[in-house]
């Protein structure tokens, strides 16, 4: 099970590294889609994170012209509010 410290941590690493090529809205977006494939660690995401900081995200791979970036970012948002969703009880 990963922690929400442990996603914070990695998170706040990663924007705050200077030796990378990768851009901190990148990995916002690779965590958000990969912590889809399991609800713990999309639960400590959506907790640690939040959809708000994954749409500046998708925000700023936009900005960048980042689409391929961007269309992930958007399909991780559109799951984690389907996922909202289901837990609240709506029906599709």
């Amino acid at each position: 099970m990963v922690s929400t410290a442990a996603v914070k941590r990695a998170l706040t690493a990663l924007a705050t590294r200077t030796d990378t090529a990768t851009r901190p809205y990148v990995a916002v977006i690779d965590e958000a889609e990969a912590a889809r494939t399991d609800l713990r660690r999309a639960a400590a995401f959506v907790d640690s994170v939040g959809l708000d900081r994954l749409s500046e995200a998708v925000t700023a791979a936009e900005r960048d012209g980042n689409e391929t970036a961007a269309e992930r970012g958007r399909a991780a948002l559109a799951a984690y509010r389907e996922f909202r969703e289901a837990a609240a009880g709506g029906d599709r």
